[in-house]
């Protein structure tokens, strides 16, 4: 099959249009594959492909088959264009990364207790969860709403793992004995 590869690349060096549709019938899946391995996006990593494709056809001319595989020169284009994006994106950031997060987690925040402000006054739901102390409804809210995982509740509640968890099964105990 590399034999193959071969002979598609020297007729891509040649202007063969067909040779290149040829090789990425024959690669492009296992090429997303290595580029969202990477980039950890599969829309980057078709991106990636696309632009190796380009690479690969203008290109072509310059594989040489006693420096090794086709497929080693054409995977080595994707991982090097997967690993430029990954560059790139890191000078273009204008937050950094923990700010970012920090700002998402606050609006799923928000949306998980706004769902609680959004309930009706007289909502037997609503005022079940007002006889539970502030940070358990946080929780359970978070959990519910937000869908948050207990590790994550955990965390941004700045509670050991076991005692968010338990808080949430108590809370929801007196939830459902609340609105039997």
């Amino acid at each position: 099959m590399a034999d193959g590869l071969e002979r598609e690349l020297s007729a891509c060096a040649g202007g063969d249009r067909q040779a290149l549709k040829r090789i990425f019938d024959r690669e492009a899946g296992r090429l997303v594959a290595i580029a969202e391995r990477i980039v950890k996006r599969r829309d980057l990593a078709e991106e990636v492909v696309q632009e190796a494709f380009i690479a690969i056809w203008t290109k072509a001319h310059q594989y040489a088959p006693d420096r090794g595989s086709a497929r080693g020169w054409i995977h080595a284009i994707v991982r090097n264009r997967a690993l430029n994006l990954l560059r790139d994106a890191k000078r273009e950031d204008l937050v950094d990364t923990e700010r970012l997060d920090a700002m998402r987690d606050a609006d799923q925040m928000e949306h998980a207790l706004s769902a609680f402000a959004a309930l009706d006054r007289n909502s037997r739901l609503r005022t079940c969860l007002q006889t539970l102390d502030d940070t358990r409804r946080k929780g359970i809210l978070m959990a519910y709403v937000g869908g948050y995982s207990h590790g994550e509740i955990a965390g941004r509640l700045r509670l050991p793992l076991g005692t968010a968890k338990s808080w949430i099964r108590r809370g929801l105990a007196s939830l459902r004995e609340c609105m039997a």
